[in-house]
């Protein structure tokens, strides 16, 4: 297994390379002068030359995506062209932790509810709850996240005065149930379909009959056999799930007004604050890699016969 770690992490700033090189060239072919851009109202043709100098603008590409590389190395993402005098890191920062919080409590939803649902709709099948589970989680699917999201505030925050309409304190704070509601029970509904799909495969395997026929109790043949098996190909959903936190969830963090990176993506495309755009794009790269090596390793744990190689 180490072998196999060492190999993919070597492959690692290969792939982040080609990653930022795209990203990069995007950001230096979309329209308009970051010098011009910093300045703002105060552009001047000689004061946007000197910017341009200033910046190392006027350089040729190679050694600006050197550069640009050199500082990602260390940490340093570059200057933001709207907010003047900070970092990429200093504006983004706050607003990843935020959409990293959102996502995980949102995964916990999905997880607590889906793979348990998914398991006993398997378990259940050729009644009357298996289909009826799976209708109502495609329904819950189908259901835009503009229709849900206004619905759960109109319920729980103005009918009930349960929790506040908007806003944002933290994991921990109330306000997290609704937009972790919002989406996660649409990722619960997938992990219902699957959990349910693998887990009738594995119950069809011998060697579940075979523990079965041998008078284990149920409890550990659904545990050990069923579900530690069935759960091998949600671990595929669970990693590109947390791919996904960097990129944040626009419409979600729009509608409860959460200061997110999904609405610092969107701010920075109107703003033309191409170092933000390319460093949430780079550090969502980086969480895809390492979810998928995170995945494989998974694999081994859960099913110990899956070597890696």
């Amino acid at each position: 297994m180490l072998e196999y770690i060492l190999r993919r992490l070597l492959w690692t700033p290969i792939l982040l390379a080609l990653a930022a090189f795209f990203v990069f060239m995007m950001g230096t072919c979309a329209p308009g002068d970051p010098a011009e851009l910093t300045l703002g109202q105060f552009a001047t043709p000689d004061l946007v030359a000197k910017q341009r100098i200033r910046l190392g603008l006027d350089d040729p590409f190679p050694i600006r995506y050197i550069r640009y590389i050199g500082g990602v190395v260390k940490g340093d993402f570059g200057d933001s062209y709207h907010f003047t005098g900070k970092t990429v890191l200093e504006v983004i920062g706050p607003k990843l932790w935020v959409s990293v919080q959102l996502n995980i409590a949102a995964l916990l939803v999905a997880t607590i509810v889906g793979l348990p649902l998914g398991f006993y709709a398997a378990k259940r099948q050729g009644t009357a709850t298996d289909p009826l589970i799976v209708i109502v989680m495609l329904i819950l699917f189908a259901v835009p996240v503009f229709f849900t999201a206004p619905f759960l505030i109109l319920f729980f925050a103005v009918k009930l005065h349960w929790v506040d309409a908007a806003g944002w304190n933290g994991f921990f704070s109330i306000q997290t149930i609704l937009p972790a509601m919002t989406l996660g029970i649409p990722g619960a509904a997938i992990f219902v379909r699957h959990m349910r799909a693998s887990t009738l495969e594995v119950i069809g395997q011998e060697y579940v009959r075979t523990a079965q026929a041998k008078g284990m109790p149920n409890m550990v043949v659904n545990y050990r056999h069923i579900a530690r098996n069935a759960l091998l190909p949600i671990l595929t959903i669970m990693g590109f799930t947390i791919a996904g936190m960097f990129g944040g969830s626009l419409i979600i963090e729009l509608i409860y007004g959460i200061p997110g990176a999904g609405r610092a993506s969107l701010d920075a495309v109107f703003q033309r604050d191409f170092p933000i755009l390319t460093a949430l794009v780079l550090l969502s790269a980086v969480m895809l890699v390492l979810a998928n090596l995170i995945i494989d390793i998974a694999y081994t744990i859960v099913d110990p016969r899956i070597k890696l190689r």
